[in-house]
C-alpha cells in the first residue's frame, strides 16, 4: 500500500488527463474511460463514441474497492472509496 493510494492498488494512468471531457465535475478521480486518453480536441462534426465502459484506477477494474460498479452515477461523494476531483 502506498501513501498515495489507500487501496493498495497501482493506478495505471495516475495523471493521464488528455482527452477529459467535459461535465465530468463532481466523478470520483479514480473513474477512467478511454476518451481520457484521447489527445487531440473534440470535434463537433464527430458524434460521441462514448461506449459507457468505466473502470476504476485502484482496482484496474470495472468494480470499485468497495465492491461496487464504476461509473459516473455510482462515482460520487457518498461512495467510501471517493476522490474529489
Amino acid at each position: 500500500m502506498s501513501a498515495n493510494d489507500p487501496y493498495g492498488a497501482t493506478p495505471a494512468a495516475a495523471g493521464a488527463t488528455a482527452g477529459t471531457t467535459a461535465g465530468t465535475a463532481g466523478r470520483c478521480r479514480g473513474l477512467r474511460w478511454k476518451g481520457m486518453f484521447i489527445d487531440s480536441p473534440p470535434d463537433p462534426t464527430i458524434p460521441n463514441p462514448h461506449d459507457g465502459l468505466y473502470w476504476c484506477r485502484h482496482t484496474l477494474t470495472c468494480l470499485g474497492p468497495d465492491g461496487e460498479v464504476a461509473k459516473p452515477a455510482s462515482c460520487t461523494p457518498g461512495r467510501r472509496c471517493y476522490e474529489a476531483p
